[in-house]
């Protein structure tokens, strides 16, 4: 099923990329600089966004059909500069190292085991670091279209490559232990409606892991009162 999904991708995907998708993903990614790391390109419908400021690209593509369509994608666009592995990132390959950005389009709803995807990318991400991501989501707020979504489910995942309708993306993210510096929420264009519903943002990896400043302050000894403005 794989060879279909890749072949009818982008003709499926094209009334909602002409629509809103495209444009988010530009203006999503004008401000990607340094190491980067996709996971899930796909097709590649990204490529066309990333910036000069990108010293390095890594595609994490595990799909040889939707492989097969990048690496086409990219030497039609004449990109020398990005390196195309044949992995998903959990667990991470070895050498890649550590990078400054990671970007998840339209993927976090069919990994295997989201929090598991998201703790591999947290521990990718040098400190500091920030993960890119534009996912679709459950219809949290609108009980009618989240019970659709719930029914439809099961069924959706066999023909849609794994894809889930009902995920918590944006409480995945925090509870992996990022700090969200910027989110928006809007309806995919064009898209069936039980798919609609979508967030997009930046997450940032602390510079301090969030143990580290717990047993730092912990350290501070504490003072009374009395002390404050007592001289030596």
């Amino acid at each position: 099923m794989s060879w279909l999904m890749a072949a009818v991708y982008d003709r499926v995907m094209q009334g909602s990329e002409q629509s809103c998708l495209d444009r988010w993903r530009a203006d999503l990614l004008r401000t990607v600089t340094g190491d980067v790391v996709e996971i899930g390109p796909g097709t590649g419908a990204n490529l066309p966004h990333y910036p000069t400021t990108v010293s390095r690209l890594v595609l994490l593509e595990p799909d040889a059909a939707m492989r097969k369509r990048l690496r086409a994608r990219c030497e039609a666009m004449r990109l020398t500069r990005v390196e195309i592995v044949p992995l998903p990132i959990e667990p991470l390959p070895d050498g890649l190292g550590s990078f400054d950005a990671v970007v998840a389009t339209l993927v976090l709803c069919s990994v295997p085991d989201l929090a598991a995807t998201l703790a591999a990318v947290f521990g990718v991400l040098r400190p500091g670091g920030r993960l890119f991501f534009l996912e679709h989501v459950a219809a949290t707020g609108h009980p009618r279209r989240l019970a659709w979504q719930r029914r439809l489910e099961p069924l959706w995942q066999r023909v849609a490559g794994n894809c889930h309708l009902t995920r918590q993306t944006e409480a995945a993210i925090l509870g992996a232990g990022f700090v969200i510096e910027r989110i928006e929420r809007a309806s995919i264009r064009k898209a069936p409606p039980f798919v609609r519903p979508s967030i997009r943002g930046i997450a940032r990896k602390p510079a301090v892991p969030d143990h580290e400043r717990r047993q730092a302050q912990e350290t501070v000894p504490a003072h009374s009162a009395n002390d404050v403005g007592r001289m030596p």
